[in-house]
């Protein structure tokens, strides 16, 4: 039973332990989609020490049809901690927040206002400057939202592809 534990302990530290090289910093884009329309992000990655870093986006989301317009803009950040799979896969999780302004209408009102939310990020990625000296991270990730007040009040997530350069 000793041994069992002891051996459950060892994997599990060696799992978590196995922290990714976190680079200085990247930037480029998210884009995707959510429940409230789809859009694009300008994304900067800071990196702290071999396994932390922030992500700050900057972005517009928008969805038209018979029935409403939608057009939202917004600032995220994103607190990561990154764990490496294998060389140059990694995968991260961490907690964040966003403020923004929005403007919704359908055929019977107009509302526009600011919108606050909490929520976190989930994702994977790929380092290709790691195996192919390309400075180029591929990303692909959840991020379910609570929206605290407004027409965005609630959960809301949504999924993205993110392309960024390596600095």
């Amino acid at each position: 039973m000793k041994k069992a534990i002891l051996l459950m302990t060892f994997s599990i530290l060696t799992f978590f332990g196995a922290h990714a090289q976190v680079n200085p910093g990247a930037i480029g884009a998210r884009l995707g989609g959510s429940n409230f329309g789809s859009g694009a992000e300008l994304s900067y990655q800071h990196g702290f020490g071999e396994a932390n870093r922030v992500e700050l986006d900057l972005g517009v989301s928008f969805q038209d049809n018979d029935l409403y317009s939608n057009l939202a803009f917004g600032i995220s950040g994103i607190y990561h901690w990154v764990w490496n799979l294998s060389d140059g896969f990694n995968w991260y999780v961490g907690p964040g927040a966003q403020i923004g302004y929005y403007s919704f209408s359908n055929n019977f009102y107009g509302n526009n206002g600011i919108t606050l939310a909490v929520g976190g990020q989930l994702g994977l990625e790929y380092d290709f400057s790691t195996s192919f000296g390309a400075p180029l991270l591929l990303s692909l990730d959840l991020r379910p939202m609570w929206g605290l007040n407004s027409n965005y009040s609630g959960f809301g997530y949504g999924a993205a592809l993110g392309i960024r350069y390596i600095l």
